[in-house]
């Protein structure tokens, strides 16, 4: 069974940082691509960012390119999501997601439950 669990939520002033921490357990996560959602009420999930199972290839959404930075460590088993200069609009729930495609063309999808992140002053 893989379990993923998310970390890091909390409350924030705005232009403050945090970090997200994403721990994939029961596989090995070099297997995974993984992307980090955010939902904010009333509003349909969207892809924050993404990295590739090598980690060089990294995919990030224009909302947040130049202040969110993803990262994994596999030996770990982990991925971060460094967030730096938030703005409120970046209040959501953020959740992990890990996809693999097996060599037969099984597709996996994993989620976790997802951490909160408020940006108020």
């Amino acid at each position: 069974q893989v379990d993923v669990v998310e970390s890091g939520g909390g409350l924030v002033q705005p232009g403050g940082s945090l970090r997200l921490s994403c721990v994939v357990s029961g596989s090995a996560l070099s297997l995974y691509v993984v992307g980090w959602f955010r939902q904010a009420p009333g509003k349909q999930r969207e892809l924050v960012a993404r990295v590739m199972r090598s980690g060089d290839d990294r995919r990030y959404a224009d909302s947040v390119k130049g202040r969110f930075t993803i990262s994994r460590d596999n030996a770990a088993n982990t991925v971060y999501l460094q967030m730096n200069s938030l703005r409120p609009e970046d209040t959501a729930v953020y959740c992990c997601n890990a996809h693999r495609i097996t060599g037969l063309g099984a597709e996996f999808d994993y989620w976790g439950q997802g951490t909160q992140v408020t940006v108020s002053s």
